[in-house]
Order: C-alpha cells, then structure tokens, then sequence
C-alpha cells in the first residue's frame, strides 16, 4: 500500500471565542478554552489517515499534560508513530482566538517541534525514504526541512507554513508547493522575487521560479493549480464557515490522499477542496476532519 509520511509539528490548541479579534493593547471577553488536538504536521497527517491513507509520522511531543490531548487523534486515526519522540520538555502549543465570522489568529510556542532539526529527522530517514509521498509544512526548523527532502525518495509536497527561511534547492524541490495568497507573497520574498499582483499572478511566478507544479488555497474563492503546461481554477463548496481553523491542513492531507491514489493534481486539488468546506463547517482543527464515511459538501456551479 502507498505511504504518506509527514514530517511536521504536533501541537495542543488551546481555542478561545471571541465575537470579534482585539485591537492591540485591547482586552475582551471571550468563551472556550478547550485543549485540542493540533500542529499543521499532525492536522495533515490525522487528516488524511481518517481519509483512508497509510499515514507514518516522524516529530516530537513533550511530556507534559499537554501532551495526551496533543497526540489523541494520531493514536486513533492509526498513525505510524514509531518515528515520533517523546521528549522530557514541552508541547508545542498554539493559542487561538476564533472570531464570529469563523476567522482566526494564531500564535505558536514550538515546544518540542523545536527539536526536529537535521539530527533528528536524519536519525529516523529511513521512515521517510520508504514513502511515495513526504508532505512538509514550516512548523520545524529549517535544518529539519532539508533534511527531509534530502531523504525522500518520492514525491515531496510542501506546505511552508508558516512562511520561514528554508534552503532554496530544498525548497525548489516541491511538487506541488502549496500556499494560501499571503504565504505565496512570502515565498517570492524569500526568492527575491516581486510579491505583487493577483493570486494567479503569484502563482505563475512561482512556478516560473522553477516550481514543478503550485497549489494556492483561496479560501472561499477555492484554490488555483498552475504547472509549466496549464492553469485550472477549482471551485469549492459554498458553505457557512464555523471555524477556519486547519481547514487547510485538511485540504492538504485530503490532497496527499488523492495523490497516493494516483489521482492528478487538478483531481485532487477538488476533492481537497471539498475536504476543506467540510472542515470549516465545525469547531476545532482536527475534531472537525471527515472519515471515509462522511458526507462531503458539494461543490455548487457558479
């Protein structure tokens, strides 16, 4: 069977609501504050195990309380976590306020995802070398990062969120990136590229830059795939959107599961999308992920 491995982060999300985001220096009232299972690494790989993949995992959790609710879903969704460490320090954590409109902020302490440097991940490539497809976000260090694409041997996706210096070969090595319109921008920074113009303008660009292949999340305006050969715009399911939060961890995991099935970029960038609506439509990162047998929104013609 096809395997996916992540290489990422695994993170407990501490979620706060809020009816709208505070201004600096302000103050709000606000409900919640559940501990949820998080991380982008983790989101993406529960993500698309719950999809039906043969996921392995390689990061690092901490041994504080954190830690159990952090690694609740990888355990159920049947993750191989023989490449996952548990260090004497603590979980990364992510503190969320959610805004009525579904929309969120984010700030991260890395936490043990800080250990998952070049030594690291070298010590565990041979969980990485054996995948057909090595998924990446940038929620480790940069060293981590290259490390694993140093390793694989088959296709490497990476999702470099967030955006932070990474070895440009290493980088380059995408297929596809992934990014939403703003950490696009980012990456033809990095680059030394212009980040002006309109999504497809940045997503052009970036394969001009020497990309294999460039999906772009649009939210609610779906996402974009551009090659060197063709472009497509693919719709997304018009939902009410609950909470964004990992909704595009889940398009990406659902991706890497299409991928896995041979699916082609456009093919799998759809059902993504579909995946991701589904995601935004209930509370919480990984609680709010499909299984094979949820029922996915539809995508309604314009």
């Amino acid at each position: 069977m096809s395997k996916l491995t992540v290489v990422g982060s695994i993170n407990a999300d501490l979620i706060v609501h809020a009816e709208r985001h505070p201004h600096p220096g302000e103050t709000l009232l606000g409900s919640g504050g559940e501990i949820l299972a998080g991380g982008k690494g983790a989101n993406q790989a529960v993500a698309a195990a719950q999809l039906g993949a043969n996921v392995a995992f390689v990061g690092a959790v901490g041994s504080d309380p954190y830690a159990e609710p952090a690694m609740h879903y990888m355990h159920s969704s049947g993750i191989d976590l023989s490449a996952v460490e548990q260090s004497d320090t603590t979980t990364g954590l992510a503190v969320i306020t959610v805004s009525a409109d579904g929309e969120n902020t984010i700030v991260i302490s890395p936490g043990a995802n800080a250990l998952v440097d070049a030594p690291f991940v070298t010590a565990r490539q041979s969980t990485i070398a054996d995948a057909d497809v090595v998924l990446l976000q940038g929620e480790i260090p940069a060293s981590g990062f290259k490390a694993a694409v140093d390793a694989a041997q088959g296709r490497v996706v990476v999702n470099l969120a967030p955006v932070i210096e990474v070895d440009r070969d290493a980088l380059l090595q995408a297929d596809p990136l992934m990014a939403n319109e703003h950490e696009a921008g980012l990456i033809l920074e990095q680059l030394g590229l212009s980040s002006t113009g309109t999504p497809r303008e940045l997503a052009h660009r970036l394969v001009s830059a020497g990309f294999k292949s460039v999906v772009l999340t649009l939210g609610a305006e779906g996402a974009y795939v551009a090659t060197p050969e063709s472009n497509t715009d693919i719709l997304t399911p018009q939902i009410t959107a609950v909470d964004t939060t990992g909704a595009g961890d889940a398009f990406a995991g659902a991706f890497c599961t299409k991928l896995l099935e041979g699916a082609t970029l456009v093919d799998a960038a759809t059902f993504a999308a579909r995946v991701g609506a589904f995601a935004a439509t209930s509370s919480g990162a990984q609680p709010s992920y499909p299984t094979t047998s949820s029922r996915l929104p539809e995508v309604t013609q314009k």
